[in-house]
C-alpha cells in the first residue's frame, strides 16, 4: 500500500476527477456512491460524454433523474472504473460490504472493471475484516433457515435482514443474513467455506479488489493506492 499527501477536497468530488468523456462507470450504492453520482451527474449536464452501470436499482432511479445515460453489465465488455464505497476497509484494502443490501450486484461490477476505486470516512478503517461485528451473505429465499444453520456450523451468528417487520429483498430477490462476526483471522478461507454452502448467493467479503482508496478525514482526502487488484 502507498498512501499520498493529505489534499483539501470531498472523496466524491477527488472521485470524478478520475472520470474522463467515453467511460463507461460503475455506479456504487450507499451514502458515499449517491454523493459521487450526484457530482457525477454534474459533470453529464457539462458535456462530459459517459455510460454508467448501476449497482441497484436505487442508484440507477438517481442517476437517470441527473440525466447519466445507463447500460447494463451484459452489454459491455468492461467498466473503465467503478466507484462504490465500503463498511470496512482494513489495511490491505480488502473490504466488507453489504450494509445497503448491494453486495452481490456490486462485487460482479467490482470484477469487471478496470479500476475499482472505494469512498470511505476515517470510521470504516478498521484493523481486521469483522472488527464492525457483522458480516453480510446473500442467500435464497428458498430453505434461508437451513442455509443459516450452515453458516451457524462456520461460528457465524446469522440473523434475517428485516425492514417494517418484513424480510429485507435485495434487488436479485433474496434475502441477507447478517452474520454476526469478530475480527475474522483468514478471510479468504471463510469465504471459501460460505460461498460452498447451498442456498448462498455471495458474501460482503471483496478481498484484493480496490485499486485505490479515498479516506475522508475531516475536509482532507488520503489516496491509498494497492497493487495487484484481482480484476
Amino acid at each position: 500500500m502507498s498512501s499520498l499527501p493529505l489534499v483539501a477536497d470531498t472523496i466524491a468530488a477527488r472521485a470524478a476527477g478520475f472520470v474522463h468523456g467515453g467511460m463507461t462507470v460503475g455506479l456504487g450504492t450507499g451514502r458515499a456512491a449517491t454523493a459521487f453520482i450526484e457530482v457525477l451527474g454534474s459533470k453529464v449536464r457539462h458535456g462530459v460524454a459517459i455510460r454508467g452501470v448501476a449497482t441497484s436499482e436505487t442508484s440507477a432511479q438517481l442517476a437517470r433523474q441527473l440525466g447519466i445515460p445507463l447500460t447494463t453489465l451484459d452489454d459491455v465488455e468492461f467498466l473503465d472504473l467503478t466507484v462504490d464505497g465500503a463498511d470496512e476497509v482494513d489495511p490491505l484494502g480488502n473490504l466488507i460490504k453489504g450494509y445497503g443490501g448491494a453486495l452481490v450486484r456490486e462485487k460482479m461490477v467490482a470484477a469487471a472493471s478496470h479500476i475499482y476505486v472505494i469512498l470511505v470516512g476515517e470510521e470504516k478503517l478498521v484493523p481486521a475484516l469483522g472488527a464492525r461485528g457483522k458480516l453480510p451473505v446473500e442467500v435464497l429465499q428458498f430453505g434461508q433457515k437451513a442455509t443459516a444453520r450452515h453458516l451457524e456450523a462456520l461460528g457465524l451468528r446469522p440473523q434475517l435482514r428485516v425492514a417494517g417487520g418484513q424480510p429485507s429483498v435485495t434487488d436479485n430477490g433474496n434475502y441477507i443474513l447478517d452474520c454476526g462476526t469478530g475480527a475474522i483471522a483468514n478471510a479468504a478461507e471463510l469465504e471459501a467455506k460460505i460461498v460452498a454452502i447451498p442456498g448462498v448467493v455471495g458474501t460482503g467479503l471483496f478481498l484484493g479488489l480496490a485499486d485505490t482508496v479515498l479516506v475522508q478525514r475531516g475536509s482532507l482526502v488520503e489516496v491509498r493506492e494497492f497493487k495487484g487488484a484481482l480484476h
